[in-house]
């Protein structure tokens, strides 16, 4: 199922900045099409050539024209150079799933957590959106430390849920709801764009994973 979607919005705090992709970000796509925890889990293309970067690229931007999510760059908010991408898929059922990756440069600086904090806390602000689930392996320790930094709670084991690298792989399952929010803070800077959706439901070529 497929909605109507608004513009994305740019999103910026913690020293990142959430914003969609651009052809000038295919210098990253080229850097971690080399790394095969990233490309084994995600749709990107390994050994990405200029035409397989610009296209994964274009894809991206499908995602909100289609109506299925939205799929944003991570950048250093100081020089915005893209170091990462974050995403969500939107379902029927009023949540949604996040995935998130970062290249190797960048992961363990805390790009990860405030990129997922920014996009999750803008989320759900949606008014479809009700919960937030995050399906990362049980060996991703890095990752499974972003998700309970910024508040996710662990549910349970997915056993055998998607194919990783050819093989049945099990998933941790991590939600984040509104409630969940309450007694928190809100994430370091406020959003320097906003953008929402009149959605009551939504549906990129594969499962949304973490890698941090």
């Amino acid at each position: 199922m497929t909605v109507t979607l608004s513009a994305p919005p740019r999103l910026e705090g913690g020293g990142v900045r959430v914003r969609p992709f651009t052809d000038r970000d295919v210098e990253l796509i080229y850097e971690v099409s080399a790394d095969p925890s990233i490309t084994s889990l995600t749709a990107v293309p390994p050994a990405a050539d200029a035409e397989a970067a610009l296209e994964f690229i274009r894809q991206q931007h499908a995602r909100q024209t289609e109506g299925r999510g939205y799929s944003f760059a991570i950048a250093s908010s100081d020089t915005d150079r893209a170091c990462g991408q974050i995403g969500l898929w939107l379902d029927r059922y009023e949540r949604a799933s996040l995935g998130y990756w970062v290249a190797a440069r960048r992961r363990g600086g805390g790009v990860a957590s405030a990129a997922l904090a920014l996009v999750s806390h803008w989320c759900l602000t949606l008014p479809a959106v009700h919960r937030l689930e995050l399906h990362i392996q049980p060996w991703n320790e890095g990752s499974r430390r972003t998700a309970e930094r910024v508040g996710y709670r662990r549910e349970g084991l997915l056993r055998s849920w998607q194919e990783v690298g050819g093989a049945r792989r099990d998933m941790l399952m991590y939600s984040l709801l509104r409630d969940d929010l309450a007694s928190r803070n809100a994430p370091t800077g406020q959003p320097a764009r906003g953008g929402g959706s009149s959605l009551r439901g939504g549906g990129v070529s594969r499962q949304p994973g973490a890698c941090a």
